[in-house]
């Protein structure tokens, strides 16, 4: 039922790496094709030690809406082949709806019990359905434990994404799907994984790296709208062959989703969905240093989360706002940033390479009225691109040699909105330094997106 295939088309070179200092998106390389990024993705997906994956695809009709017809839908399960683990840290959505998966889910992390399997299906995210969304998701992990010959369902944990308020299509997915995914497992590679938990993405999301005692961390995430995480991203999966306790993995997983996840947004909807996972196989015996591995989820974290927004609906261009010298808490800071990121004239003035850089300061100037008053703004100066553009209360944009260094500073980080691979890493780079002295405070990056015509597009016609 599991194979492993004596040629993996995975790179050797990315087993024998070892951990690398930067923790930057940037270390991915620039692509000029579809077919360079995904061949590249193979080279860094070799699944960890104690681990395989398998998809299958199949189809149902909404009970919602019947008319659309057959739609596609697939299963995910991700497996530990050595027998359950109690290593495994999870981190949830906080919306106040959240889907029937999240709460099966907080059930099971409340339990403190063993995982052994995940299952993750697109299309339908099982929340706020005329069902029993919570009876259905059990049906679909009954379903798996069964065919993987598991003791109990609840060491099946379940996942799902796509349209709100439709009913999950469970008797397909628990009597045909789910139990196809598990017979087309393997060991090599994660990328069928990371291809199979995609709606509307626009290419798979694959970061790896490689710990000096020989162990590996290895994500995946899906997605590309409704996102502004806030104690958990979209949907992403972190798999580890290192010896790590329960308790400490939980630990690091909540610091680093709160540094990496929770700065980001693509459009300020936050998902009833949102589920980070970290599993962890314990094949690897050899000493952990918690700091590195901390580093490496990082590392990871960091690298998905700008994948996430680079591959946003319709993105064109994926700005980072950096909070320097800031009176408030990081959590203030991470708000603000978002604040900024989500303003919709400023995005749309990212989308058209528009140094319009009045309304960077509007959004920063609506958040802090609104949600810190009494805070000093006099110190605080604005770099776009590098170039200060603002100081002392006043812009600092004379002469056209400006505007044409500012709008094509935000050209060079254009890509086509269309485009099906992410082509480079770069970023409309915007500063906010506050000049306060803080202490406590240590800079806070946050991700966004512009908005484009094809996002319209795209959520004007989403579930069809």
């Amino acid at each position: 039922m599991i194979s492993k295939s004596a040629s993996s088309s995975s790179s050797s070179s990315s087993r024998s790496a070892t951990m690398v200092s930067s923790d930057t998106p940037e270390t991915l390389p620039e692509f000029a094709t579809d077919e360079e990024y995904l061949a590249y993705m193979k080279t860094v997906s070799d699944l960890p030690k104690g681990f395989a994956t398998g998809t299958s695809d199949g189809t149902f009709i909404s009970v919602e809406a019947p008319s659309l017809g057959e739609l596609k839908i697939r299963a995910t399960v991700i497996k530990l082949t050595d027998g359950p683990t109690d290593s495994w840290a999870a981190c949830f959505t906080s919306n106040k709806f959240p889907g029937a998966p999240i709460k099966v889910g907080r059930k099971r992390l409340a339990a403190g019990g063993p995982i052994e399997a995940i299952v993750i299906n697109n299309k339908v995210s099982n929340v706020c359905s005329g069902g029993d969304g919570e009876a259905d998701a059990e049906l679909v992990c009954e379903a798996v434990a069964n065919a993987l010959n598991l003791d109990s369902s609840s060491l099946v944990l379940p996942s799902s994404t796509g349209v709100i308020g439709w009913r999950l299509p469970a008797k397909e997915l628990a009597e045909d799907i789910a139990p196809e995914a598990v017979k087309n497992m393997q060991t090599d590679s994660i990328m069928n994984a990371a291809e199979a938990i995609m709606t509307t993405d626009r290419f798979p999301k694959v970061r790896s790296i490689t710990l000096s005692n020989g162990a590996r961390v290895v994500g995946i995430a899906k997605g590309a709208g409704m996102i502004e995480p806030n104690m958990a991203t979209m949907l992403s999966y972190i798999l580890t062959d290192a010896t790590v306790p329960k308790d400490k993995l939980q630990s690091m997983l909540s610091s680093v989703v709160d540094e990496t996840f929770n700065c980001l947004s693509v459009d300020g909807d936050e998902s009833t969905s949102d589920t980070v996972v970290c599993l962890a196989s314990n094949q690897v015996s050899g000493d952990v240093d918690y700091d590195e591995f901390k580093s490496a989820l990082m590392h990871v974290s960091k690298g998905l989360a700008s994948d996430i927004v680079r591959n946003g609906e319709g993105t064109s261009h994926v700005m980072r706002v950096v909070i320097s010298n800031f009176s408030g808490t990081k959590r203030d800071a991470r708000f603000l940033g978002r604040h900024i990121v989500n303003s919709p004239l400023f995005k749309c003035a990212v989308a058209g390479n528009d140094p319009n850089t009045g309304r960077l300061a509007a959004a920063i100037g609506s958040y802090m009225g609104k949600h810190m008053p009494d805070s000093d703004t006099s110190k605080m100066s604005l770099t776009l691109g590098g170039r200060c553009i603002f100081s002392d209360g006043k812009f600092v944009l004379e002469g056209d040699a400006v505007e044409k260094e500012l709008s094509q500073h935000m050209e060079s980080a254009a890509y086509s909105e269309e485009s099906n691979y992410p082509p480079h890493q770069r970023f409309v780079e915007i500063g906010v330094d506050f000049g306060l002295e803080n202490p406590d405070f240590t800079d806070v990056s946050v991700l966004g997106s512009d908005l484009t015509k094809e996002y319209v597009v795209i959520n004007a016609d989403y579930r069809s």
